[in-house]
């Protein structure tokens, strides 16, 4: 299915692929194609998968397209028919499930890339982002209170190095690396990790003990910052690197170091990244999908027992806020929480029926979002909260209503039944544990945390009393709506936090695209 006029991808920890889905969306699809895309996760994997499947639907025509959207309205139980089981063969020979660093992965990898015959000698395009655990700031955090764990043991520092190994036996024009901003600060035995990415990727032959064939300059897409072969990295500044995603319309305030790497003997230099007009908001991203209620956990649910549970939630917190002057304007936005309250409301569902298709704005990002051939919102199903948490959360989106801001820590949740059971509660160690996510600001940054609980995510309107659903979390990450997460909720959670959103991505494609025909252009007048 790969033609001559596209650029291949090789695509290495690809997550979901939202990278991937940037690239392949440039110049409606025709100016990239992946290659391969390598994920070790299954359920990341299986995505991956789904979506490579769509996108190769997509170069036939829309007709084609006829079984994913069966398959994703809940018509049938495979994407695939007879007529297209040939385009699934392909996909799942795209996206290929392995652990890179295991040796038999590694030659999986380089065999496919062989095949292609991928070499210095024509274009083509690595990209992908490096797990991060081990560089986030939470990460570090989390291993500190590990015992006897030592930084310079944990190989997931150096699983950039496999990334690096394919740069290096197989020169591609251009490589786009991702990661968390906490790779600048952090070190191994005392040596700043980032320094020694740099120089590494600069010159991958040294780094891996061969001669020294052709280097690396690498970019900034936001300054005009360089890094080339032999400097110090100490001579630039290593943040000029990090690209604030609310300032490029993606409606969430995701700072990350990404990387564009220019093979030396390539004469122009990339483009940067141009800065949005104005700024996205959650609102922007979350506010045409359908309301919904959470569930209740450890109990019995049902629509009238959740509005039983929240409505005693407000009635005392009114009661309360009744009896203090300085929170009449709270007390105002408890009233309209319950009068919103309804047991109509549902809690969604992996396929969610739509009702109502007619809230469509005409932003870029919203017809980037749009598809209209659904008949289902997909990854729209909330999860279940103790009633505990219900009754804070109902607090929390009712205080930033009222104040524009998150309540954080004892001084703000001060109101009877919402302190939590830890014993560190006062020190201001837990201050940040429960989150809202403001309506007229882009959100917070959305990570594989949301996975584990809801506190972080806490939806803005106080009358759903609930954290983000998957399709939410997808929507600030900026995936389009027919991008189908697979595995079990949980797994579709890590999936939207760990990901690249396609829409910034997709700009960046742009201007690698662009470099890449300026280098074509000037070749071609030679």
């Amino acid at each position: 299915m790969h033609q001559s006029n596209y650029i291949p991808i090789v695509d290495l920890f690809a997550g979901p692929g939202g990278l991937g889905e940037g690239f392949s969306s440039v110049n409606d699809g025709k100016a990239f194609k992946i290659l391969v895309s390598a994920e070790m996760d299954g359920a990341a994997h299986s995505t991956l998968k789904l979506r490579a499947f769509y996108r190769n639907l997509k170069l036939k025509g829309v007709d084609a397209l006829n079984s994913y959207y069966n398959f994703c309205n809940g018509i049938t139980l495979k994407p695939y028919d007879d007529n297209t089981l040939s385009a699934w063969e392909h996909a799942c020979s795209e996206a290929q499930q392995l652990t890179l660093g295991i040796e038999a992965d590694n030659k999986k990898l380089y065999s496919i890339i062989d095949k292609a015959g991928l070499s210095k000698a024509k274009p083509w395009l690595l990209i992908g982002g490096p797990p991060c655990q081990a560089y986030s700031l939470v990460g570090r955090a989390r291993n500190r209170g590990k015992e006897g764990y030592k930084a310079e043991e944990d190989d997931r520092h150096y699983l950039y190095r496999e990334y690096l190994k394919v740069i290096q036996k197989y020169k591609p024009a251009v490589f786009v690396m991702e990661n968390v901003k906490g790779i600048l600060s952090s070190k191994i035995e005392g040596k700043m990790i980032f320094h020694s990415i740099l120089q590494d990727l600069s010159d991958p032959d040294s780094a891996l003990g061969h001669k020294c064939d052709v280097g690396y300059k690498i970019y900034s897409l936001t300054l005009p910052t360089v890094f080339k072969r032999g400097m110090d990295p100490n001579s630039i500044n290593v943040h000029d690197f990090i690209i604030r995603a609310e300032d490029y319309g993606i409606p969430q305030a995701r700072h990350r170091v990404i990387l564009i790497g220019v093979r030396e003997d390539l004469n122009n230099r990339p483009g940067q990244l141009k800065k949005s007009d104005s700024i996205l908001s959650v609102k922007d991203a979350i506010g045409n999908l359908p309301a919904l209620r959470s569930r209740l956990s450890k109990r019995e649910d049902s629509s009238g027992n959740w509005q039983a549970v929240v409505n005693k939630h407000i009635e005392e917190l009114l009661a309360e806020a009744e009896l203090n002057e300085s929170l009449s304007e709270l007390a105002k936005v408890f009233k309209e929480a319950a009068k919103k309250l309804s047991k109509h409301i549902d809690y969604g569902a992996l396929r969610l029926k739509i009702t109502d298709n007619n809230h469509w704005g005409t932003s870029d990002l919203h017809q980037w979002y749009r598809d209209d051939r659904l008949t289902h919102w997909l990854n729209h199903e909330t999860r279940g909260h103790m009633t505990s948490d219900l009754r804070r959360y109902i607090y929390a989106s009712s205080f930033a209503k009222v104040n524009g801001i998150s309540p954080k820590g004892h001084e703000q949740f001060n109101l009877k039944g919402l302190k939590p059971n830890h014993d560190n509660w006062e020190t201001g160690k837990f201050a940040d544990r429960f989150r809202v996510q403001l309506y007229d600001r882009p959100s917070t940054t959305v990570t594989s945390h949301i996975s584990k609980d809801g506190h972080y995510f806490i939806h803005p309107d106080p009358a759903q009393c609930r954290s983000l659903t998957v399709r939410e979390a997808a929507r600030l990450q900026t995936f389009p709506d027919n991008y189908f997460f697979q595995g079990n909720r949980t797994q579709q959670y890590h999936q939207a936090g760990n990901a690249v959103p396609p829409f910034l991505a997709r700009k960046i494609g742009e201007i690698v695209a662009n470099f890449l025909d300026k280098e074509n252009s000037d070749i071609t007048e030679i």
